[in-house]
């Protein structure tokens, strides 16, 4: 089972090209999440200045 692992002398470059071949993918799967949070979080907050500059009895600009 070890020579299997081994892969004869090229095991290293083998299990190493996997795992930067995971950890590509993982990143390219969270990234596009946390991108959608953070804009988000950007609306949410450009929303809140908008009502708070809003003044009682004047109509919101369209």
């Amino acid at each position: 089972m070890s020579q299997d692992l081994a892969m004869g002398a090229y095991g290293f470059y083998v299990w190493s090209a996997i795992a930067v071949f995971f950890i590509v993918l993982l990143i390219d799967t969270l990234a596009p999440l946390a991108r959608r949070r953070r804009n988000l979080r950007e609306l949410r907050a450009r929303i809140a200045r908008q009502e708070n500059r809003r003044r009682p009895g004047t109509e919101a600009k369209q």
